[in-house]
C-alpha cells in the first residue's frame, strides 16, 4: 500500500520544527506498526537525512553501524577508517560537514541503545548540549517501546528532559479515513474492517487485497505463520515482563468483566494488586477506563469500567485466544464458524458505537447543533445504558444518542425508547435542553425521517 493517508497534523509539526532557526529535537513514539517510520520517511524525502535504525545488539555494534551510516552521509572516508570509541566523534564529524540545507538526523528505535546501555541518554544529552544545540540541525528520536521511550526521553528523571522542542505520540488512524484506504467499500464493510484492523496502518495493509472481512481474517489472523496470529503476545513481551499476568487481566476484561471488583474476583486476587497492571495497560493504549460522562470527578468516580481500547486486541482476545487449541490442531473451520456467528453482535456492534462517538466531534465541528459540547461519552446507571451522551455545561444542553448496527432500518420505537431513558439521566434535569441523535448502519424508516424533519431536536446520522 503506497498511499500516505492522514497525519497532516504530525507532518505540520515536523515541518514547523524543521523551519525553526537553529536546532530542533523531536521525540516520535507510539506502538509498533502504527506508522512512525512511514511518517518520518514522508517528512524527510526532500531533505538531507541520516536515517539510522538501531538494533537490539550492543551499544558498540550500534555505534559502529551509526558510524558507517554517518560516513555515507558525510562522504568522509577518514571516518570510515577511524576506530571510533565514542559517539561524540561521529556527531562532531557530521556537524563539520557543509550541507546545502539543514540536515536531519533520525535515530529509529532509539530505546534499544538505551536498553543496552542505560547511560546512553546521558551521553546523548552531552552531545546535544555541546555539539547540536543551537546549530542548524534537526534530530528525531523515534521509538516503539512506549514505556522505555517515555522513561528515556520524556520523563522528569530522564537526562533529556526539557531538551526536546516537540514530541509526537503517534496514534491509530481514525475511522473517518478508511474510505481512502478501501475505496469502493460500503460503510458497513468499512466498519467491519476497522473493527479488526483498528486504525493500525500495517494491519490495514494486510487486509488491502482480501475479499470480505472473513476472508481477511482467515488469511491474516487464523494463519499461525502470519504476524497477526501472535501479535498481542509480541506487543506485550516488548513492553512488560509479566506477560502472563497482563494476559490474564486483558482476558478477564474481554470476557465481560469490566468492573475492578469483578476482574479481581475472577482472578482471585485483591483489587489493589491490579492497580499497576491496569495503569500500565492504559499507558500503553491497550485499555481505557470509562465513567458515565455526567460524572463531575471522573478520576475518583466509583463507577469506572474498564474496556479494551485497541480493536485488534479486543477481537483477538474475544475470538482467537480462547480458541488457540482449535487453531493449533488444524481445526480453523471451527473457529471461523464461531467468528461468523459472533462477530457482528459481540464485536463489530460495539466498535460501531466507538465510531459514532468519534463522529460526534465531526458533527459538532460542522455546526450540527447551535452550541458546542465539551464532553462526549456514554451514560449508564444500574438500570439504564445510553450509547452516546454529550454535554454542553455552559449552555445547559445535553445530547443523547443510540447506535444501531442492524440490518433493518431504525424506526420510531428506538427514538421513543431513548426518550424514556432520558428521563432517568439526572444531569441538570430541571433546566437542561435535551437533544437526540440516532446512528444507524442501515438507515431509517420513512416514518422516523419525517418525524425528525418536523422536530428540531432529533438528528439522524449514518
Amino acid at each position: 500500500m503506497d498511499k500516505f493517508i492522514d497525519r497532516e497534523d504530525e507532518l505540520s509539526t515536523l515541518e514547523s520544527e524543521y523551519a525553526r532557526d537553529g536546532s530542533a529535537l523531536v521525540i516520535v513514539y507510539g506502538r509498533r506498526r502504527v506508522g512512525k517510520t512511514t511518517l518520518i520517511s514522508e517528512f524527510i524525502k526532500d531533505k538531507p537525512t541520516l536515517f539510522f535504525l538501531a538494533s537490539e545488539e550492543s551499544e558498540t555494534q550500534n555505534r559502529t553501524a551509526f558510524k558507517d551510516r554517518a560516513t555515507e552521509f558525510t562522504g568522509n572516508e577518514l571516518l570510515r577508517e577511524a576506530n571510533v570509541s565514542s559517539w561524540d566523534v561521529i556527531f562532531k564529524t557530521i556537524m563539520q560537514t557543509e550541507f546545502l540545507q539543514k540536515p536531519v538526523i533520525v535515530i529509529d528505535e532509539f530505546q534499544y541503545i538505551g536498553k543496552s546501555n542505560p547511560a546512553f541518554p546521558s551521553v546523548f544529552q552531552r552531545i546535544w548540549e555541546e555539539q547540536l544545540k543551537g546549530r542548524e540541525v534537526m534530530v528525531i528520536l523515534c521509538g516503539s517501546l512506549i514505556s522505555m521511550m517515555e522513561s528515556q526521553t520524556l520523563s522528569y528523571n530522564s537526562p533529556l528532559y526539557g531538551r526536546r522542542t516537540a514530541q509526537i505520540k503517534l496514534k491509530q488512524i481514525p475511522f473517518r479515513y478508511y474510505n481512502q484506504f478501501f475505496p469502493g467499500k460500503s460503510e458497513t464493510e468499512l466498519v467491519e474492517l476497522y473493527a479488526v484492523t483498528g486504525g493500525v496502518p500495517k494491519y490495514i495493509e494486510s487486509f488491502a487485497d482480501t475479499g470480505d472481512i472473513f476472508d481477511g481474517i482467515a488469511k491474516n489472523v487464523l494463519n499461525p505463520s502470519g504476524y497477526l496470529y501472535d501479535e498481542p503476545q509480541f506487543l506485550l513481551q516488548q513492553e512488560v515482563s509479566e506477560v502472563g499476568s497482563y494476559f490474564s487481566v486483558i482476558k478477564a476484561i474481554a470476557a465481560g468483566n469490566s468492573k475492578l471488583s469483578s476482574i479481581a474476583s475472577l482472578l482471585e486476587v485483591k483489587a489493589t494488586s491490579l492497580t499497576k497492571y491496569l495503569k500500565t495497560l492504559i499507558d500503553l493504549d491497550i485499555l481505557e477506563r470509562e465513567v458515565p460522562v455526567t460524572e463531575d470527578n471522573p478520576e475518583k468516580s466509583k463507577k469506572g469500567l474498564y474496556k479494551i481500547k485497541d480493536n485488534y486486541l479486543r477481537f483477538w482476545f474475544a475470538f482467537i485466544y480462547p480458541n488457540l487449541s482449535f487453531i493449533e490442531s488444524g481445526s480453523r473451520g471451527v473457529v471461523m464458524n464461531k467468528i461468523r456467528k459472533g462477530f457482528i453482535a459481540n464485536h463489530a456492534a460495539f466498535v460501531y458505537e466507538d465510531i459514532c462517538r468519534e463522529k460526534m466531534w465531526d458533527l459538532c465541528a460542522g455546526d450540527t447543533w447551535p452550541f458546542y459540547f465539551t464532553k462526549v461519552g456514554r451514560y449508564w446507571d444500574s438500570k439504564t445504558e445510553i450509547d452516546i451522551a454529550a454535554l454542553d455545561p455552559d449552555g445547559g444542553n445535553m445530547i443523547l444518542g443510540e447506535c444501531k448496527y442492524w440490518k433493518e432500518p431504525v424506526g420510531i420505537n428506538v427514538l421513543r425508547g431513548l426518550e424514556e431513558k432520558a428521563k432517568t439521566v439526572p444531569w441538570n434535569k430541571s433546566t437542561r435542553r435535551t437533544h437526540y441523535i440516532l446512528f444507524s448502519a442501515s438507515g431509517f424508516t420513512a416514518e422516523l425521517e419525517t418525524l425528525a424533519e418536523e422536530r428540531g431536536d432529533v438528528i439522524l446520522s449514518r
